[in-house]
């Protein structure tokens, strides 16, 4: 039987892809800490982004584990893992091994003599940057194969069936509650903010989001509710973007005499869990309604989507390290440098490497049927 498409989740992955291109953009001027900084920042920006970053990795990481229910629905466990191989494990290979040095070198560019004589101690670190997401992903889709195979049985209807009855009583915001509770313990132990797969506070939260992907792809209603709740967790999502905001910036002063800086550190992974759960479940009930239409664009968008993804960062922190030192204002910079760096991605991606097929399996792309 052919699964009806839902070209909502294509759309959120295009769109959500292109807000992690945006953040990368933004990243030198918000004061953090990124490969390379400008030398001025903006606290504004920083108190902006904060915000969008607890819901674009999660979103994206949600629409993966349905996208690996579709992949695994075609094959059996053996060709779902010499697959995934393929779309993920080779691409990482080579985004370490040509991708990654170009960013290593820039960062640190007054350290090194030209790439060419440097690219051998480059490779030798073994970075995966921003490929962290595809790290975890594949290791994600190999982790949890059990997991698949055991909801595609019908030895899980009496667990879906309880999933249903409960989401359908107590609505879709109530998982958040799991999701807070894993967050928090995981961080008491693990309070890293490193995104390697070892870290398992990292780990088992975006696995949260990755493991719902798989049970609201396996269970059809919960599509529904999606869509039925969508105004419902609307209202959530408001009410926990005030919460977000209200914790933010409240001085640390006024409750810093009352609450140890690990309850404060506890109370800010649940505000956080509380805007990134509500977001994606508004957003995947309002797509249903808003973007389930497919288009020639679309299909071109998708299949673009993760060379741009591979791309991005090192355009970005190859061409930012020229502009960071132009004598302009930062938006000034900010607009040169996400025009710039998106022609540029757009330049490679069509005339580099969606002609040639070696290119394409490199980049994870499917044989081009045109």
């Amino acid at each position: 039987m052919k699964t009806k498409r839902r070209y909502y989740l294509d759309w959120l992955r295009v769109i959500s892809v292109f807000a992690v291109f945006i953040h990368h953009v933004l990243m030198p001027f918000n004061g953090d800490d990124f490969h390379i900084m400008n030398t001025q920042s903006s606290k504004l920006l920083d108190d902006i982004m904060v915000y969008f970053e607890q819901f674009r990795l999660p979103l994206l990481f949600l629409i993966s584990g349905v996208g690996t229910i579709y992949s695994f629905s075609k094959r059996n466990w053996k060709s779902f893992v010499f697959e995934r191989g393929k779309r993920l494990l080779i691409p990482l290979v080579f985004g370490v091994f040509i991708l990654i040095p170009p960013q290593t070198y820039f960062e640190n560019y007054n350290l090194y003599n030209s790439f060419f004589i440097e690219y051998p101690k480059l490779i030798v670190k073994f970075k995966v940057n921003h490929l962290w997401f595809i790290e975890s992903l594949f290791l994600m889709s190999l982790l949890y194969i059990p997991f698949i195979l055991f909801f595609r049985s019908s030895k899980s209807d009496s667990i879906k069936m309880q999933i249903e009855k409960y989401t359908k009583k107590y609505g879709f915001f109530s998982w958040c509650f799991v999701l807070a509770f894993v967050r928090v313990i995981t961080k008491y132990y693990f309070p890293e903010n490193d995104k390697s797969f070892m870290n398992p506070s990292s780990t088992l939260y975006f696995g949260f989001f990755f493991v719902s992907g798989i049970i609201i792809c396996s269970t059809s209603d919960l599509w529904r509710l999606l869509l039925k709740e969508r105004r419902k967790n609307l209202y959530f999502l408001l009410a926990s973007t005030m919460i977000f905001y209200s914790y933010y910036f409240i001085p640390s002063e006024y409750i810093s005499p009352y609450l140890s800086l690990q309850i404060r550190w506890s109370i800010w992974y649940i505000v956080c869990c509380l805007v990134s759960w509500s977001a994606i479940i508004t957003c995947l009930g309002y797509s249903q309604q808003l973007l389930n239409r497919e288009s020639r664009l679309l299909k071109k968008l998708n299949e673009a989507v993760y060379p741009f993804y591979m791309l991005h960062q090192t355009v970005i922190i190859v061409i930012g390290y020229f502009i960071l030192k132009i004598n302009a204002s930062i938006s000034a910079k900010i607009a040169l440098l996400l025009l710039s760096s998106f022609i540029i991605i757009a330049i490679l991606y069509l005339t580099v490497i969606y002609p040639f097929s070696w290119l394409r399996f490199l980049f994870g792309m499917k044989r081009n049927k045109e």
